[in-house]
Order: structure tokens, then C-alpha cells, then sequence
């Protein structure tokens, strides 16, 4: 086997591995499924070409996958404002991918509920909110976002809080 088809291999089987992470950062970034599908592509296309650079020795390869597909993202919503004269959100009703994971319709509304609020929040709180979600330590997530352990610490409590109040207003 060439050095060329090991490189592709093994990248094919980590990228196997964890498409989850690609996937989760695609619906959270991305409002249609033309444009997840876009995405997704994109991610694995750039994660391919880093991919010879990836040193398992300095970081998990889910790590590095997490950096590269938030990058993307973030690169392609900041390409798509400049693009835009005005930015306008589209109103998620429903994700069809929650949809798909969930066992009951008040699950699968729940995750639609999250994943609208998810996808409302600013780039870095996203990306930090779906670090926390895959079980992250606020090391790895400060690792991922170029911020501190306290920092990441610090805007996930800030960011918790706002989620309960939005998704579980207060009864009275």
C-alpha cells in the first residue's frame, strides 16, 4: 500500500469515526438541508487537506475535527453576511434531523426547540454549547476555541442560565 493510500484510509476511517461531530456542527450552522449537505462537504474537504498537518501526539482527532468544522462554519456564515446587504434569520420550525433521532414527537419537539435556540446564539457561544453537549472538559473546550478553561467555564455557566430561562420560562 502506498504512503498516498494509507494517508487516505486511515483519514477515511477517523472521519468515519466522528461524523458525528461534522454533522452536529452543520445543523447548527446551517438552516436548510441543501445548505448542511454544503457544509458538511466543505468541512470534510478542508479537514482532508489539514489532514497531513493532524498531529495525534498534540490533540485528539476529534479535537482537530472539532476546530476544522467550526472554523468552516464559521468562515461560510461570515462569507454568507458579507454576501448579504441585510441578514435576515429564517425561522426554524422544525429540524428534520431532530426528528430523526427522536423517540417520541414531544422529543423530537424538544430537540427542534434546542437546536432553533442553538442556532440563534452567537458563533463562539454555539460552538461552545455544542462542545459541552459531546461531553467536552472546559479544558478541551478552551483547547478547541483558543480561550481559557475559565473562560469556557465561565461563558457555559452564563450560557446554561440562558437556556433554562428560554426553554423553561418560569411558571407562575
Amino acid at each position: 500500500m502506498t504512503a498516498d493510500a494509507d494517508l487516505q484510509q486511515r483519514f477515511a476511517h477517523l472521519l468515519a469515526q466522528h461524523q458525528g461531530i461534522v454533522l452536529k456542527v452543520a445543523r447548527a450552522w446551517s438552516h436548510e438541508p441543501e445548505d448542511r449537505s454544503d457544509l458538511v462537504q466543505e468541512i470534510s474537504i478542508q479537514a482532508w487537506r489539514g489532514f497531513p498537518a493532524f498531529a495525534p501526539e498534540k490533540a485528539r482527532f476529534s479535537t482537530w475535527l472539532y476546530r476544522v468544522a467550526l472554523n468552516v462554519a464559521i468562515s461560510q456564515q461570515r462569507g454568507r453576511r458579507l454576501r448579504q446587504d441585510h441578514h435576515a434569520d429564517v425561522a426554524i420550525d422544525q429540524l428534520e434531523s431532530a426528528a430523526m433521532v427522536a423517540d417520541t414527537p414531544e422529543e423530537a419537539a424538544q430537540l427542534s426547540q434546542l437546536y432553533s435556540v442553538i442556532h440563534a446564539l452567537p458563533p463562539l457561544d454555539r460552538a461552545l454549547l455544542l462542545l459541552h453537549l459531546d461531553d467536552y472538559s472546559h479544558q478541551q473546550i478552551g483547547e478547541v476555541l483558543g480561550i481559557s478553561a475559565g473562560n469556557a467555564a465561565t461563558r457555559l455557566h452564563r450560557l446554561r442560565q440562558q437556556l433554562r430561562q428560554r426553554l423553561s420560562p418560569a411558571q407562575d
